[in-house]
Protein backbone atom coordinates (compact mmCIF):
# COMPACT_ATOMS: atom_id res chain seq x y z
CA UNK A 1 0.00 0.00 0.00
CA UNK A 2 1.37 3.26 -0.62
CA UNK A 3 0.77 6.61 1.40
CA UNK A 4 0.41 9.58 -0.33
CA UNK A 5 0.22 13.27 1.58
CA UNK A 6 -3.06 15.31 -0.17
CA UNK A 7 -3.61 19.06 1.00
CA UNK A 8 -6.20 21.04 0.89
CA UNK A 9 -6.37 25.18 1.53
CA UNK A 10 -9.55 26.57 2.75
CA UNK A 11 -10.07 30.38 2.51
CA UNK A 12 -11.99 32.55 5.27
CA UNK A 13 -12.99 36.08 4.42
CA UNK A 14 -15.03 38.03 6.72
CA UNK A 15 -16.86 41.28 6.02
CA UNK A 16 -17.77 43.56 9.36
CA UNK A 17 -19.22 46.55 10.94
CA UNK A 18 -19.92 47.62 14.60
CA UNK A 19 -22.46 44.90 15.30
CA UNK A 20 -22.07 42.26 12.54
CA UNK A 21 -19.72 39.95 10.72
CA UNK A 22 -19.88 37.32 7.71
CA UNK A 23 -17.69 34.74 7.05
CA UNK A 24 -17.31 33.58 3.20
CA UNK A 25 -15.52 30.07 3.36
CA UNK A 26 -14.14 28.36 0.40
CA UNK A 27 -12.28 25.14 -0.21
CA UNK A 28 -10.86 23.97 -3.54
CA UNK A 29 -10.49 20.10 -3.71
CA UNK A 30 -7.83 18.28 -5.88
CA UNK A 31 -10.78 16.54 -8.11
CA UNK A 32 -11.19 20.62 -9.39
CA UNK A 33 -14.50 20.92 -7.32
CA UNK A 34 -15.18 24.06 -4.78
CA UNK A 35 -17.41 23.97 -1.57
CA UNK A 36 -18.36 27.36 -0.69
CA UNK A 37 -20.27 28.52 3.12
CA UNK A 38 -20.97 31.35 5.22
CA UNK A 39 -21.24 31.91 8.33
CA UNK A 40 -22.59 34.89 10.46
CA UNK A 41 -22.44 36.40 13.95
CA UNK A 42 -24.08 39.73 15.74
CA UNK A 43 -23.30 41.33 18.56
CA UNK A 44 -25.59 41.88 21.15
CA UNK A 45 -25.87 45.78 22.05
CA UNK A 46 -24.59 45.37 25.92
CA UNK A 47 -21.37 43.26 24.86
CA UNK A 48 -18.26 44.98 23.98
CA UNK A 49 -16.86 45.26 20.45
CA UNK A 50 -14.68 42.27 20.12
CA UNK A 51 -14.20 41.59 16.18
CA UNK A 52 -11.84 38.86 16.53
CA UNK A 53 -15.09 36.95 18.82
CA UNK A 54 -17.27 38.00 16.08
CA UNK A 55 -14.43 35.87 13.54
CA UNK A 56 -14.54 33.32 15.54
CA UNK A 57 -18.27 32.91 15.84
CA UNK A 58 -19.01 33.62 12.21
CA UNK A 59 -15.60 31.44 11.08
CA UNK A 60 -16.37 28.52 13.07
CA UNK A 61 -20.72 28.88 11.72
CA UNK A 62 -19.07 28.62 8.42
CA UNK A 63 -16.96 25.95 8.52
CA UNK A 64 -19.37 24.06 10.26
CA UNK A 65 -21.33 24.28 6.83
CA UNK A 66 -18.78 23.86 5.06
CA UNK A 67 -18.08 20.13 6.88
CA UNK A 68 -21.41 18.99 6.37
CA UNK A 69 -21.74 19.96 2.55
CA UNK A 70 -18.70 17.81 2.31
CA UNK A 71 -20.15 15.13 4.23
CA UNK A 72 -23.41 15.32 1.61
CA UNK A 73 -20.85 15.32 -1.17
CA UNK A 74 -18.90 12.21 -0.20
CA UNK A 75 -22.25 10.56 0.50
CA UNK A 76 -23.66 10.88 -3.09
CA UNK A 77 -20.58 10.01 -4.48
CA UNK A 78 -20.51 6.76 -2.24
CA UNK A 79 -24.01 6.53 -3.80
CA UNK A 80 -23.65 7.20 -7.42
CA UNK A 81 -20.60 4.50 -7.24
CA UNK A 82 -22.21 1.96 -5.44
CA UNK A 83 -26.17 2.04 -6.45
CA UNK A 84 -26.95 1.78 -2.67
CA UNK A 85 -27.67 4.45 0.02
CA UNK A 86 -25.36 5.63 2.30
CA UNK A 87 -25.90 6.64 5.76
CA UNK A 88 -23.89 9.88 6.87
CA UNK A 89 -23.05 10.10 10.65
CA UNK A 90 -23.23 13.27 11.77
CA UNK A 91 -20.96 14.81 13.91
Amino acid sequence: MMNTTVGWHVELEFKEDDTHTRAAALVRLPDGSEVRSHGHASRHNVDSNQPRVGEEIAGARALNDLAMQLLSKAHNEIDAESGRTSHPIHV
